[in-house]
């Protein structure tokens, strides 16, 4: 595995972009659900509509299913050709930041890069003859704050839901009945392939976490992600509260961590840690396995 080079602020790198399009090919590309709804507003459509046309595993992932123009590898769903993104305007962080990527270290901020050569230089050698950049104004160019934020924002959102699983697993007598299922099961979604936990959640909850039904507030991203975890609550909380039974609780304590697990998978994270991760938490409150 190549090395990564940490960046600081003032790093000074050819990243400005030529535009040839070859950043569209072959990449896997994650997004939150206040990213798929710029993006659906960059391209006139609705935010289902984007999803289905676009996105899989829910939408959580742009699809690359576009023609291969670069090294035999297919294009994103979004590239035209001749032309580059067609939803440019509402592009996500992963692409505002490309060829960086973007660390929270000890509450420390890093941008790095893989490899001991800056990348995009084969594909993109033309960028040698524009102008230089510092890392500070690239990233202020490319309007990466929000989305930084937004990141930011929904990695909180993803630990709360986490948080909901642990109270039900922990505050209403499931852990205590002995119950080792549960953990079980956090673990299995955490290895499970985005298409298998997409469908373990089901499409109504799916719904519920990446297309949100806000009004008004899509431009604010601090208001679109609070009004959405509310939201989300709000349903979670109605939907369980005829729970009776320690069957009842496990099932909702394994949709919340899945919820959490898929977010997190949203955001870049990897969802075996995180499970495991979560899962040591569980069994130093008393979980068992």
């Amino acid at each position: 595995m190549a090395d990564n080079s940490i960046l600081s602020l003032t790093d000074v790198l050819p990243l400005t972009c030529s535009r040839s399009g070859t950043c569209c090919h072959g990449k896997r590309v994650n997004i939150n659900p206040w990213e798929l709804f710029r993006l659906s507003e960059a391209k006139g459509i609705n935010p289902r509509e984007f999803r289905d046309s676009f996105c899989e595993y829910g939408g959580i992932r742009l699809k690359f299913n576009g023609e291969s123009r670069w090294k035999g590898m297919p294009a994103c769903s979004l590239y035209e050709s001749g032309f580059g993104c067609s939803a440019h305007p509402g592009r996500p962080l992963v692409c505002r930041l490309y060829p960086l990527g973007r660390q929270i270290l000890n509450e420390e901020q890093l941008y790095i890069y893989e490899g001991r050569e800056f990348p995009c230089l084969e594909g993109c050698p033309e960028v040698l003859d524009l102008p230089r950049l510092t890392v500070a104004g690239y990233i202020e160019g490319q309007g990466a704050g929000d989305f930084e934020q937004a990141q930011d924002l929904y990695l909180e959102m993803m630990q709360n839901l986490a948080d909901a699983a642990f109270m039900l697993l922990l505050e209403t007598g499931l852990s205590e009945s002995g119950d080792g299922k549960t953990l079980q099961l956090w673990r299995q979604m955490g290895s499970e392939k985005p298409e298998k936990l997409t469908e373990r959640i089901g499409p109504m909850w799916m719904d519920r976490l990446m297309l949100p039904e806000l009004k008004d507030c899509g431009e604010n991203h601090e208001t679109f992600i609070h009004r959405h975890y509310e939201m989300l609550i709000s349903e979670a909380e109605e939907a369980f509260s005829a729970i009776s039974g320690l069957d009842g609780f496990r099932e909702a304590s394994v949709l919340m961590m899945g919820l959490a697990l898929h977010l997190g998978r949203s955001l870049g994270a990897g969802p075996e840690d995180l499970a495991e991760k979560w899962i040591a938490v569980a069994r130093q409150n008393g979980a068992r396995e």
